[in-house]
Formats: structure tokens, C-alpha cells, sequence
């Protein structure tokens, strides 16, 4: 049966740092723990004018923010917030930002966090984390590439503090025609260890062969197959049909840069990453002709930015959409339940919209439909 989509609107006033206790029992109260000092101050920052927008279509004077910093990796900072938090009677917070800071918040039983992290989708003690996590991101890419009758898959990550953690959320699927392939990100290793994974040196080998096989010869049929594979920098395929590289930034680009040198064809296999957030610098890797990967609604991320743009003139850190929502989720859940007390409070049946698209709840875990994005000319266009 087609769940119902529940559309969250977002309303939301301006932020108010001191309230008085009298407004607890009518008001809705969410604490922010964002970096508003040291490294990530302009993060920070970023979250708290993204929550100005959501609070400005929000709406509702009972409806307050209340932000405090956290530093970077700073406990004292961290704990000192969320103590300030209790004493406010604030049941509902929004944040940590970093999973880093999960062990620490756990303490506090009687609050429910939601962080824009995505390292889970499993409701954590009393953590909820709606980044856009691995599974929803794997599973919109492994139902892309059954459409495409893809069955020959190489799930290329790199070798790194994430690559252990990547390989348990893997676990949950099942890859039985999927080879998992770990590289060095090292650009000097990387390349030879992508000639291993695509036979490049004995492809290499078999045109050379080809080529002596017509060197010699003088009829015209002969001349125009060795003009042919004077074309060619290898002959042969390689043994699979598609790839999912889990990569970002200039990382990525040296794997499809090694992909294409080492000539693995864009016209029989298929290039797929996971969510890079809309990011225009690879229109500039001219080697590439096609890229797709899933990720959140584009057409609401743009408006999101443009918005965004118009009010404080400059374009926000891309998670903070997902505070933006977090903030309409909580508002739908206080105004469905009454009231705020624990994370069972969120334990919903139907489909969610918000501005990153639909999610929903399922066995305490948080599941984003996303779409399948193709790069190509320059522009995303969604599959």
C-alpha cells in the first residue's frame, strides 16, 4: 500500500536567545550545538542562518531556537551547552553536527538529538542522525543498476579511516555480484593499482599482437584494420560492466582519471559515485562524459541556495538543508504529539517531505528516497 507523503511545512521566527521559563509548558524550546568558535566557526554560522529561514517560513511565535556553541572538539564546551539545555527544560536538540560527539551526548537520556551526520541511519540510544546516509545512497544506486541491467559491479573505496566502517554497512546488502575493490588514494599508487583491476598491461599486450598480425601486409583489407587499431590503446574489455567509486573531492577525480587512462570504456561501463552534493567542479574533468550518482531534490536544493543567497549573500555549507529540515521535522512532531519527550516521538509510519526530498522511519531507522543524477554537458539531469 502507497504510504501517504506528509508534507512538512516549514515555519519558523526569529531566534530568540533568552527565554523565560513561563513559556515551557506552550512553547516549543530546540537547542543548536553548532561551532560558533575555532575551526569550523563558519559552519557554524551557516547552520544558524539556515535555521533563520526555516524559523522566518515557520512562522509560529511559539517557536524558539536556542543556539550554543560547541567549539571544535571541545567537551567542555560540548557539556557545558547541553547542561544549559537542562536547565531550560529543553527535551529536544539539534546537533552534534560530528559522530564524534555521539558517546558524549548519549549521557543525556532525557534529550533527543538529531544531527545532520550521516555515519548511521539507526536511531542511536537517543540520536537520531537524517544525514544522507550510505544505505539509502547504495540502495538507490543498486536499484539504478539493475534498470540499467548492470550485473558485473566493482565497489571501488579507498583505503582510510572510513574504509572498516564502510565495509560493515556493505555487509548489509547483498553483493554477490559485486566485487569490492580497496585502492590507495595516493595518486602516485593509485593508478597501478587501477592497471591491476583492468587487466590494462595484457590489454596493452593484445593489441601489440594485433597490430604484428597486419604490419607486414599490403591489401587493403589488412591496412585498414591496422589503421583501425591504431586507433586503439588497448584490446579487450575488462571484466566488469559498471562501478560504484565511494569517494569525494579531488579523490574521485583521480580514480576516474586512472579509470579512463587505463581505457575502460564510458560506452560499456557504467560510472557511478555516491552523493557529491550537486558539486559543478567536475563539469571541468573533460575525460569524463558521464557521471551518476544519488543524491537529495536538486530543484529544492537550488531554490534552498538561492534563498539562501538572497538573505545573507553568500551560498550556505550544504548540510545545513538538513538542519533546515530538521527543524520542520521537529515542528511536525511536536505539533502531531503535543509535545517533545523522547525519540520514540518520531517514531512515524508515513513518508516525510522535506527540502532534501522523502524519508521516512522504518524500525528506527531513518530512509531517504533519493533520486539518480546524471552529469553530463555540464548540467545534472535527474534519471
Amino acid at each position: 500500500m502507497n504510504k501517504i507523503l506528509l508534507i512538512i511545512s516549514y515555519f519558523i521566527i526569529f531566534f530568540n536567545f533568552n527565554l523565560s521559563s513561563k513559556e515551557s509548558n506552550e512553547t516549543l524550546k530546540v537547542g543548536v550545538l553548532a561551532p560558533l568558535s575555532g575551526e569550523y566557526q563558519e559552519l557554524g554560522n551557516s547552520l544558524l542562518y539556515s535555521l533563520q529561514l526555516a524559523l522566518e517560513e515557520i512562522n509560529d511565535e511559539k517557536v524558539f531556537i536556542v543556539p550554543r556553541d560547541t567549539g571544535y572538539k571541545n567537551k567542555d564546551k560540548l557539556n557545558e551547552a547541553i547542561r544549559d539545555f537542562k536547565s531550560q527544560d529543553i527535551k529536544i536538540v539539534i546537533g552534534p553536527i560530528s559522530n564524534e560527539d555521539f558517546n558524549e551526548v548519549k549521557k543525556y537520556s532525557e534529550i533527543t538529538f538529531i544531527s545532520p551526520s550521516n555515519i548511521t541511519p539507526e536511531f542511536s540510544s537517543n540520536i537520531i542522525s537524517i544525514g544522507i546516509s550510505l544505505e539509502s545512497q547504495m540502495t538507490a544506486l543498486m536499484n539504478f543498476l539493475k534498470k540499467k541491467k548492470k550485473s558485473k559491479t566493482v565497489i571501488m573505496l579507498p583505503e582510510n579511516n572510513y574504509t572498516e566502517l564502510v565495509e560493515q554497512k556493505l555487509k548489509k546488502f547483498n553483493l554477490n555480484n559485486f566485487k569490492v575493490f580497496k585502492y590507495n588514494p595516493n595518486p602516485e599508487v593509485l593508478t597501478g593499482e587501477i592497471e591491476i583491476l583492468t587487466n590494462y598491461s595484457q590489454r596493452k599486450k593484445n593489441l601489440e599482437l594485433r597490430k604484428k598480425m597486419f604490419q607486414d601486409k599490403e591489401d587493403e583489407q589488412s591496412i585498414r584494420e591496422l589503421e583501425r587499431l591504431d586507433q586503439l590503446y588497448t584490446l579487450g574489455g575488462v571484466n566488469f560492466d559498471s562501478v560504484i567509486i565511494i569517494d569525494f573531492g579531488n579523490n574521485l577525480k583521480s580514480v576516474l582519471t586512472s579509470l579512463i587512462y587505463t581505457d575502460v570504456s564510458q560506452t560499456n561501463v557504467l560510472f557511478t559515485t555516491v552523493n557529491q552534493w550537486f558539486d559543478e567542479s567536475i563539469f571541468f574533468e573533460n575525460t569524463i562524459k558521464t557521471l551518476y550518482y544519488p543524491s537529495i531534490n536538486y530543484k529544492e536544493f537550488k531554490k534552498y541556495n538561492q534563498l539562501y543567497f538572497n538573505k545573507f549573500r553568500s551560498y550556505p555549507n550544504e548540510i545545513t538543508i538538513l538542519t533546515y529540515d530538521a527543524l520542520g521535522l521537529i515542528y511536525y512532531a511536536w505539533k502531531k504529539n503535543g509535545s517533545i519527550n523522547s525519540i520514540n516521538n518520531f517514531s512515524f509510519k508515513n513518508k516525510i517531505k522535506g527540502k532534501i526530498g522523502t524519508f521516512y522511519f522504518n524500525n528506527k531507522k531513518v530512509i531517504q528516497d533519493l533520486n539518480i543524477y546524471k552529469t553530463e554537458d555540464k548540467k545534472f539531469t535527474k534519471f
